[in-house]
Formats: structure tokens, sequence, C-alpha cells
């Protein structure tokens, strides 16, 4: 499932995307932790682009309009607050290496944010990484209530739009099926990922 990243605490941004454009990605075992190591899953999450499943509650909150949605303006912010311990998650596996080389990525246009402000404050957001027409989601953070959720779904809106194919979640979890997201064995996910990378889409 994974291997060591030899301990050097930096991830060169190129060695990065090539690692992406296999189904592999680096996680470390804490905030702590300089070294990281690779994962390629047996079982990888999806989130079908044409299946996502919008429950009611987000619909109305989605009505409401009630945050202010931003893209790309505040990658340090989203990072750091997907980095935050907070109840049931005291530890992150966000560390120093990881933080530099998506924050190089996020300088060379392969990582993105969807924000939600409210009274002029970052309150929720997400990140992932784009290669060719596949979005590789990689955290996400509310600070108020559903917040998240809202950019979750402006995320996937944005995604058809603009012509993407794959939602990568990594792992599947209970809060993510609530919206579609299933396992993919990782023979299939592989001829998605496949499919994906030979099509262009822009962010």
């Amino acid at each position: 499932m994974s291997r060591p990243f030899a301990p050097g605490l930096r991830i060169p941004p190129d060695l990065l995307l090539r690692a992406y454009a296999t189904g592999v990605f680096p996680m470390a075992e804490g905030a702590d932790d300089p070294e990281v190591f690779w994962v390629r899953p047996e079982t990888r999450g999806i989130l079908p682009l044409d299946a996502f499943h919008v429950p009611k509650s987000l619909a109305k909150l989605l009505r409401q309009d009630r945050f202010e949605i931003r893209r790309d303006s505040d990658f340090r912010g989203v990072i750091a607050g997907c980095a935050e311990s907070r109840p049931g998650r005291q530890s992150t596996w966000i560390n120093k290496p990881i933080r530099e080389a998506y924050s190089a990525l996020f300088e060379q246009g392969h990582c993105h944010t969807v924000e939600a402000w409210l009274e002029g404050k970052l309150v929720g957001g997400l990140y992932g990484v784009t290669l060719g027409a596949a979005f590789f989601g990689e955290s996400m953070f509310s600070r108020q209530r559903d917040a998240s959720k809202v950019c979750l779904a402006h995320l996937v809106e944005h995604l058809r739009v603009r012509g993407f194919r794959l939602l990568d979640t990594q792992f599947t979890t209970e809060h993510l099926k609530r919206f579609g997201a299933r396992d993919v064995p990782r023979a299939a996910y592989e001829r998605m990922l496949e499919n994906a990378l030979k099509a262009e889409a822009t962010f």
C-alpha cells in the first residue's frame, strides 16, 4: 500500500506530479514528522461528477447563498485550516514537506482551492491537485457549520463546467458517501486516471 520516502524534508514538485500521474500520493504520520510515505491504495475513492448527490439540507443551504465562494485566493489559509486539530481529529498528516510541496504546486498552477468566506473571514475550504482532466482532492475543513459541504458542491459544479472527468477522493468516508462517493478497485481507478490524463481541462 505504501512505501517510505527518503528523509529529505522536501518533496520536489515534479516528483509529486509524476506520482499523481501513476496513482500515488504522499502522506505523513503526523504534522511533526519530517518524513512522508507514498500511498497506492488497493481500492480508491472517487466521487462521480455525473452522480453527485445533493442532500435536501445542502440544497437548501446552497439556495440561501450564505457564504461567499472564492477560488485560489488564499491557498496558505486553506492548507492551514485543513491542518488544524479539531474534535475527533487531534493530529493531521499535513507536515512541513507536504505544505511546502503543495504550495509550490499552487504557484505552478497545479494546486487549487475552493473557499467559503463569511463576513470577510475564511470559514471553510478544500484544496486539490489538477492534472489533465483529473482533480485529486486532498483535504477540506470547516470553521462554520456546513462550509466545507458548500465548497464541495461548488467544486463539483465547477469541474463539470470545466470539462473534468475524474474527481479522486483518495479514500471514502461515511461523510463523502452521502454525496455519492464510492470505492473502485485499483485497476479500474487506473483506467479512469489514464482516460482523464489524456484529456485537457482548465481549473
